[in-house]
């Protein structure tokens, strides 16, 4: 295992240990950087509010450690297989809002995302020659639109 994987999972089971959470982290190299696998009693803890917690406890190691990983690769906190289900129910997403634009004709908007959801969709409809996807808003508002190609090129 890498060095900076490492330092992230000590980082974790330290932070849980002082915080007096049952939690456990686990890190495992995997093809996109490091993933870490959290589990434990208080797993449910993270995943409350969408998952909020889990992303505060990713972003800070991706700060802290993102700088050292090598291009392309990023840290990824996991708790109760909560990010591959997210995965799957945002590329369920993208299906069903291709379907709309197509038979529609009219450009579909998704609610607001993270910059990493957004990206989830994103990467979905690449191979679609009739879409476009595009991010449009600012900040926590950022949305995700699909659109037929000639639409979108039209407007």
């Amino acid at each position: 295992m890498n060095e900076v994987c490492t330092k992230a999972e000590e980082m974790l089971n330290s932070l849980f240990e002082k915080a007096g959470f049952d939690l456990r982290a686990n890190a495992v190299d995997s093809d996109t950087g490091c993933l870490l696998s959290i589990e434990g009693a208080d797993s449910a803890l993270l995943l409350n509010q969408s998952g909020e917690l889990l992303d505060a406890l990713q972003h800070i190691l991706s700060q802290a450690y993102g700088r050292s990983l090598p291009k392309g690769q990023r840290l990824v906190c996991d708790a109760n297989n909560y990010r591959a289900a997210r995965e799957s129910e945002l590329r369920a997403m993208a299906d069903h809002a291709a379907r709309q634009v197509r038979s529609s004709a009219a450009a579909f908007v998704f609610g607001p995302m993270d910059a990493s959801e957004r990206r989830v969709i994103h990467l979905s409809l690449a191979n679609e020659e009739d879409l476009v996807t595009e991010s449009i808003g600012e900040g926590n508002s950022r949305r995700l639109r699909v659109a037929l190609k000639q639409i979108a090129n039209a407007q």
